[in-house]
């Protein structure tokens, strides 16, 4: 099989790389390495390292030319290319719909010239916004987005929209109504739509993986686009206390890199024998969640390093609890993660980073 996979110099699309070519199979790696995610004097990975066959092409996704060229000879695309995380403030709205949107409507049409039928898409669980919640009066319900004043008063938890009781968090499933809360979230679930237009219109077939909180080694150091567990443990690197917002009590999914790489393998030789037109989301997490706080306990407890202060701050548009049932993933395609959360933070808390410059996110 040879793969396209955009973004594969990145923090997931490398390791994706590794796993494919360890199977035998060809990549050809399309990276911008934007110095933001890969370091100001970021070299190229070889030809060699895209294993047998493979090659790389330093170039935006959103280049046209440079992506037909790509795709010569391509049997399936693994969209990974992407600006990641909530970012500083509105300001990069523009950016991050140009690079995740406008990258992937040139992407797709380019595969639709091509005659490339198969896709995989680096979706995300931010496309949820709240996750599942319960009320013991109501049944399911949606809480809208938390209020300021209620943040500023340390008032984290939602409540029932109908009754304003206390809700039972539990696992989202993919079947949950999509309720982008920011920027990003709104440019993943466009992703989304896209993917499936694209499907219909050219007969192919199309999975978005909704990654939940991945981890691991090569995560970027120090940029506001990062995830949480990267900024945990780049303030431990610089010997510095993690700084744990809210009250350390939001509950995620944290999923190793690893495990995130071995599901889009799977994806991908899946999704040719889907049926044409078609489009699937899967949860991908660990099916383990955790707060906040005890990811940042567990990574500073293994570096050794200072312990997390709780903060109280907070940032608007993000969610108090997103967890992730991952059973269709399991069930349909065959895959299981295989790094707990112990052994994984373990890993991480002494693992390599990613020396990214100040700016954006690739």
């Amino acid at each position: 099989m040879r793969v396209l996979v955009t973004g594969g110099a990145g923090f997931i699309g490398s390791e994706i790389v590794r796993t494919l070519t360890s199977a035998g199979h060809e990549a050809v790696v399309l990276d911008a390495l934007l110095p933001s995610a890969h370091g100001g004097t970021a070299a190229p990975p070889t030809d060699a390292e895209a294993g047998s066959g493979g090659r790389v092409v330093v170039a935006d996704v959103r280049d046209r030319e440079a992506v037909d060229r790509a795709l010569r000879g391509i049997d399936v695309v693994c969209h990974q290319a992407a600006m990641v995380g909530l970012g500083k403030d509105f300001a990069d709205a523009p950016e991050y719909v140009g690079c995740n949107d406008l990258g992937t409507a040139v992407l797709l049409a380019a595969m639709a010239a091509a005659g490339v039928r198969s896709l995989v898409l680096a979706g995300s669980m931010v496309v949820y916004g709240e996750g599942r919640y319960s009320c013991p009066r109501h049944g399911g319900v949606r809480p809208g987005p938390r209020a300021e004043a209620d943040l500023a008063a340390g008032r984290f938890e939602p409540h029932c929209p109908h009754c304003g009781a206390e809700l039972e968090s539990g696992l989202v499933t993919e079947d949950a109504p999509t309720d982008p809360r920011n920027v990003y979230a709104a440019t993943k679930l466009a992703q989304e739509h896209l993917a499936a237009a694209w499907a219909r219109a050219s007969g192919g077939s199309a999975v978005s993986l909704r990654y939940h909180n991945v981890y691991g080694p090569g995560m970027p150091r120090d940029t506001p686009y990062a995830g949480v567990a990267s900024f945990f443990r780049s303030a431990l690197a610089r010997g510095e206390a993690p700084r744990v917002f809210e009250d350390g009590g939001q509950r995620r999914d944290f999923i190793h890199v690893r495990d995130v790489a071995a599901a889009n393998a799977v994806a991908l030789e899946a999704v040719a024998a889907r049926r044409p037109g078609s489009f699937a989301a899967y949860n991908t997490g660990s099916g383990q969640p955790h707060t906040i706080g005890q990811m940042a306990t567990a990574l500073a407890t293994a570096h050794g390093g200072p312990a997390p202060v709780v903060t109280g701050e907070y940032r608007l548009g993000d969610v108090r609890h997103v967890t992730a049932d991952s059973r269709r993933l399991r069930d349909e395609l065959g895959w299981k993660p295989e790094v707990g959360f112990a052994e994984g933070m373990a890993r991480f808390a002494t693992a390599p980073l990613r020396e990214a410059a100040a700016g954006r996110s690739a």
